[in-house]
């Protein structure tokens, strides 16, 4: 069973993207801070990762680079999901690695369509 972390300080954005996850058979863990999110990576390393941009501390940005640029942790596909949505944003993320962007509120078919993409 595929499993998913979620870096996002919303609960209702945390929420929908978790519910959404579950019903196609992912087992997630949600975090509210690239923090938080270390310790579970470093823990046990998750299939994928979902990633806000505006977060306490560290910016999903910054914690998107840290990832892809870790050698343990580089071919984990990261899916930046934030209300950040400018073409300026998502040329950022993907300079720093993250495999696709989704903007806020994230669409079920969108992300689903997003999955197979970087899971394939």
């Amino acid at each position: 069973m595929l499993t998913a972390l979620i870096v996002e300080d919303s609960l209702t954005d945390r929420e929908r993207l978790t519910h959404y996850l579950q019903q196609s058979g992912i087992t997630v863990i949600g975090v509210q801070s690239s923090e938080e999110a270390l310790l579970k990576v470093q823990a046990k390393l998750p299939d994928m990762v979902f990633l806000d941009v505006v977060l306490p501390g560290q910016s999903g940005f910054e914690f998107c680079r840290d990832l892809k640029t870790n050698k343990q942790t580089q071919n984990i596909p990261v899916v930046i999901c934030s209300t950040k949505s400018t073409e300026a944003d998502k040329l950022w993320g993907s300079m720093l690695g993250a495999d696709a962007y989704l903007s806020k509120p994230v669409d079920q078919h969108q992300l689903m369509a997003t999955l197979q993409q970087v899971m394939s």
